[in-house]
């Protein structure tokens, strides 16, 4: 018999989810309130939905020092959008250099509309950099909606050059289905805790 998911109370809007579903919160030793993307951090957690405006609630209302039961610093909702969405985009960062070493990336626009106009029985998804031109931008989107690959907008091109060990980068595409699923699962969280902030992704 399958073992049941633990659930766990938003303390933002109060509904009740799956744990996995919701972002955890630990305090650090030195009383600083942590976000635990990956629930592996020990102590006692808090929990919200994987949302901006759960969070805000829940310190507009003063939730995490009702949760642990003290006084909690760094419980600031804008300081804490911006330490998850880093901790977001390092995560989607670690896996595109992990699949860059493993030989399962593509960069540079020409090498990745050649890559996209192959007819593939492989997932793959494509990086648009948030600086690239618009016409490059508008050619490569219209070839991945052609070949039903998802296209992503996110990192710069230097910061694409500098996960890939190479110049500047406007657009790079992964392969390989254990890659894309884990980039397709972090970019879906990313994207759910922005929605309604006009997100691109």
């Amino acid at each position: 018999m399958a073992k049941a998911v633990p659930r766990r109370t938003c303390i933002g809007c109060r509904e009740n989810r799956e744990q996995p579903d919701l972002l955890r919160f630990v305090l650090s030793p030195d009383g600083i309130l942590t976000p635990d993307l990956m629930h592996k951090l020990p102590g006692r957690g808090a929990y919200t939905c994987l949302s901006y405006s759960c969070i805000r609630k829940a310190c507009e209302r003063k939730q995490f020092p009702r949760a642990f039961r003290i006084e909690v610093a760094g419980a600031d909702a804008g300081e804490l959008r911006e330490r998850i969405l880093r901790c977001m985009e390092e995560r989607i960062a670690s896996y595109l250099a992990l699949a860059n070493k493993a030989g399962k990336v593509v960069s540079g626009s020409d090498q990745v509309a050649g890559f996209l106009r192959k007819m593939s029985p492989v997932k793959r998804i494509v990086f648009l950099a948030s600086d690239i031109s618009e016409d490059i931008g508008q050619r490569i989107r219209t070839l991945a909606e052609l070949n039903n690959v998802a296209c992503v907008t996110l990192f710069d091109k230097e910061r694409y050059g500098e996960l890939l060990g190479k110049g500047l980068r406007s657009v790079v595409a992964v392969r390989g289905d254990g890659f894309v699923d884990k980039l397709t699962m972090e970019i879906e969280r990313y994207g759910n805790f922005l929605r309604g902030e006009g997100c691109t992704i």
